[in-house]
C-alpha cells in the first residue's frame, strides 16, 4: 500500500524528529511511504478562527498533494480530524475520497495495519495524555463521561513496547488547555489547565508524557520547562519506534 505522510506545521518546524519517527515506523511495518514536498498547512488554524471560507486554496493544494495515495497518515489527531471533516475541494467526489483516506497515525496502525506486535523498547514510566481531538473526534479512546466499556488505541499500542510502565492518572482524559487558538485568546485559562495536567503526571511519577498530538505536548513541554522539571515529552511515534 502507498501512504502519503502528512506532517503538521509545528512538527515540520519544531519537532522534525516526530516526522522521522513516523516515517521509520510506517516503513518498518511494510508501508511504501511518500512525503509530498509541496505540502503546507491543512488549514485548521484558519477554520478554527472563523475563516474556513477563505481556505479554498489550502484545500486544493492538499488535494493535489495527496489525492493519489491509498492512505494519508498524519501524526496529529487534530489535523487528521480537520481533513476528515472539513476538506472541501472543487471536485466533490475526489475530496470525499481524500477525506475517507485520512488517518491519524495510531488509528492507522490499529484499524488498517492491525498491528499486534512492535519491536520497540522504552524502559521508562510514561504518562499518556489523551488529546481531545483524538479522543472525542476520532474516537481513539473512550470518554470517561460515558457509561461504556473503556478502550484506548494508544494504550494498546504502548502496551506492545518492551519495558514501558504506563502510570495511572487521576483524570486520564482531561484537556491540557492548548486548544490551538484557545491558548492565545484565553492565555490564563489555558496555562492553568496545562499546569493541572502536568501536575497529574508528575504527581503519579511519570518521567515522560506522551500523546498523539504534538501540539498538546508542546503546550505541556513549555510548562515543564518553566517549572525546570526533569519530565520530558515524547510523541507516541517516537516511543513506538524506539529501541
Amino acid at each position: 500500500m502507498t501512504v502519503g505522510l502528512f506532517l503538521p506545521c509545528y512538527v515540520n518546524q519544531f519537532y522534525p524528529q516526530v516526522g522521522v519517527a513516523s516515517l521509520e515506523l510506517l516503513e518498518k511495518l511494510g508501508c511504501d511511504v511518500v512525503y509530498p514536498l509541496q505540502q503546507t498547512c491543512c488549514g485548521q488554524p484558519m477554520a478554527n478562527s472563523g475563516y474556513e471560507h477563505l481556505s479554498s486554496a489550502t484545500d486544493e493544494l492538499f488535494m493535489r498533494n495527496f489525492h493519489e495515495f491509498d492512505y494519508i497518515v498524519s501524526p496529529s489527531g487534530s489535523c487528521a480530524l480537520h481533513i476528515k471533516h472539513h476538506l472541501h475541494g472543487k471536485d466533490h467526489e475526489a475530496s470525499a475520497k481524500v477525506r475517507a483516506s485520512m488517518y491519524e497515525l495510531t488509528e492507522f496502525l490499529t484499524d488498517v495495519l492491525k498491528v499486534e506486535h512492535l519491536d520497540a523498547k522504552f524502559p521508562h514510566k510514561v504518562g499518556l495524555h489523551q488529546g481531545c481531538h483524538g479522543q472525542r473526534g476520532l474516537m481513539l479512546s473512550q470518554m470517561s463521561e460515558l457509561v461504556a466499556k473503556p478502550f484506548s488505541k494508544l494504550e494498546k499500542l504502548l502496551g506492545m513496547v518492551n519495558g514501558i510502565e504506563l502510570v495511572d492518572l487521576d483524570r486520564k482524559d482531561e484537556c491540557c488547555g492548548f486548544g490551538g487558538t484557545f491558548c492565545v485568546m484565553e492565555e490564563a485559562v489555558s496555562a492553568k489547565m496545562g499546569k493541572d495536567r502536568v501536575s497529574d503526571h508528575t504527581r503519579n511519577g511519570a518521567s515522560f508524557i506522551t500523546g498523539a498530538d504534538m501540539s498538546c505536548l508542546m503546550h505541556l513541554e513549555g510548562i515543564l520547562k518553566r517549572q525546570k522539571s526533569a519530565v520530558e515529552v515524547k510523541h507516541i511515534a517516537e516511543i513506538l519506534n524506539a529501541g
